[in-house]
């Protein structure tokens, strides 16, 4: 028995809106009747299921034999794809460009030299104007291959103009390329690693990335070129911690897209990254008031039909819009609001659990921990602490890891439960090593909770007082500022100090935000 999470064709079937259910149904019934056709059936009786079981299968379908069935989900999964690629080819130039080099292909194998290349003609033009030159060098290569076999016209430099038109798309695609692979290389990096934590990591970030930015004439970049030298300069200034750089960059990557509003319909997912990257930006400068208008910005994005197209896309704003929002609670010290949010958040990621990745799981746990710790909640900041440390991957996110370790150590010691402390302290500390994370500001925090129980209630705001002191030298040394970007353990401190609520600190910081 199998189950919805590990069938490919029935996570498929019930990914289909209405429409496309009933547009399948009409595709499928295209060649006449189809009371005998077997796929159909067995769509209907998929569809008709909560949950994946091959046996209610064949009870259902008796036409179908076990030693058929694996074979006819094959044909039903290719029936979807091309029910789905008709359907949605009107709003996918890329889908549209590749049907008509299908056609001019079909036109070739017929001896139709000219139609051919008459419609080739036409597809490069409408691919060069959509900005798809990989289409385009395909469709030109085509070209070339006609040219080079048959006396099809007599146009004077022909053979010089395609070579010349080739040669120059050749160029954009190769640096487009090098762009792209360096924004994915250094988010891949990203996502393994976080932030630079040392100046070794300094240095080596650098040093790859002057080695791999391919010099550029800006002037004449194409669109891609622009979208993807401002990716990777914000991937490259988020691991150095350069915030301003990144905020930088990320405006131009949205400036990019409105002042190319055709480009926005044709890549929506390049276009919400621009915008969750520009918030993300804003959240570590502690912008807040032009946070808050970008995120206004985004909310109404989340509603126009036209940007949120497909589940890929909803998936996507939803994703960055609900972390956005956490961080906005973050900012204005508003935790007991924060944490009313979680609910609704669990339920989408239920919703979505097939289309989101570990990555992002890991990190709504790390905010959600973050929300209620802010809202002396200890018990739920170590229940979705523990999600993270036990996750099995912790090649993912390292960061995430090591810090989550970090607040569950801080965390039980709130919750008064001394008695796991000292273990939990060696265990952690041990992880750390493991993963070369030992900056001084974890060996400050791991002496102080060390020693704490032996500390006299008399003498707790004291030690706090040097911790808190020691903490803000190293907060000012930017090759020691990473925990902060995940702890804002000086606000922390600072309550415990004052004997105040982290909140009521963290909102006295708020009013001072511009």
């Amino acid at each position: 028995m199998a189950n919805s999470k590990t069938d490919p064709l029935f996570e498929l079937i019930k990914s289909l809106n209405k429409t496309e259910k009933r547009h399948f149904r009409l595709f499928a019934k295209r060649s006449g009747s189809t009371d005998d056709v077997k796929f159909i059936k067995l769509f209907d009786a998929m569809e008709s299921m909560k949950t994946y079981d091959d046996q209610a299968i064949l009870k259902k379908v008796k036409s179908i034999k076990k030693v058929q069935l694996s074979n006819q989900k094959a044909n039903l999964y290719k029936q979807i794809l091309a029910s789905l690629r008709q359907y949605h080819i009107g709003q996918n130039i890329d889908i549209q460009l590749r049907e008509q080099l299908d056609h001019a292909k079909v036109l070739y194998n017929k001896g139709f030299y000219k139609q051919a290349l008459k419609m080739l003609d036409k597809t490069k033009s409408v691919a060069a104007q959509n900005k798809h030159f990989t289409i385009a060098l395909e469709v030109m290569e085509f070209e070339k291959l006609i040219e080079s076999q048959y006396i099809t016209r007599s146009i004077e430099n022909r053979a010089e103009e395609l070579t010349n038109a080739v040669q120059e798309t050749i160029e954009i695609v190769s640096s487009a390329h090098k762009l792209s692979n360096l924004t994915l290389n250094l988010y891949s990096l990203y996502l393994k690693k976080g932030y630079a934590q040392d100046e070794s990591d300094f240095q080596r970030i650098r040093a790859y990335f002057k080695e791999n930015l391919p010099e550029l004439d800006w002037d004449n970049l194409t669109f891609y070129e622009r979208l993807y030298f401002h990716q990777a300069h914000v991937w490259y200034n988020k691991i150095l911690q350069d915030f301003p750089s990144v905020y930088k960059h990320a405006l131009a990557w949205v400036e990019l897209f409105k002042q190319n509003p055709e480009m926005v319909q044709k890549q929506q997912v390049h276009f919400i990254k621009g915008y969750s990257n520009l918030l993300d930006a804003l959240f570590q400068l502690q912008y807040y008031t032009k946070f808050c208008e970008v995120l206004a910005e985004v909310e109404t994005l989340s509603k126009d039909k036209n940007i949120v197209t497909d589940l890929n896309t909803e998936v996507l704003i939803f994703k960055f819009l609900y972390i956005s929002k956490i961080n906005k609670y973050f900012m204005e010290g508003n935790f007991k609001q924060g944490v009313k949010l979680i609910p609704e958040i669990l339920e989408k990621l239920e919703l979505y659990k097939e289309q989101i990745d570990p990555e992002r799981v890991l990190m709504m746990y790390y905010k959600f921990a973050s929300l209620y710790f802010g809202n002396a909640d200890y018990r739920k900041t170590i229940f979705y602490l523990n999600k993270i440390i036990y996750f099995k991957d912790v090649k993912l996110r390292e960061d995430i890891h090591c810090f989550a370790r970090i607040l569950s150590l801080i965390a039980h010691f709130e919750d008064g439960q001394d008695y796991q402390l000292e273990y939990q302290i060696k265990s952690t500390f041990q992880f750390i090593g493991k993963m070369n994370e030992q900056q001084q500001v974890q060996k400050e925090i791991f002496q102080f909770l060390r020693k704490s129980g032996k500390i006299t209630p008399d003498e707790l705001k004291s030690e706090f007082k040097g911790l808190y002191n020691r903490l803000e030298r190293l907060n000012e040394d930017p090759s020691e500022r990473r925990p902060f970007l995940y702890l804002d353990i000086l606000s922390y401190l600072k309550s415990r100090i004052e004997n105040r609520p982290v909140d009521e600190v963290v909102q006295e910081k708020f009013r001072t935000l511009k």
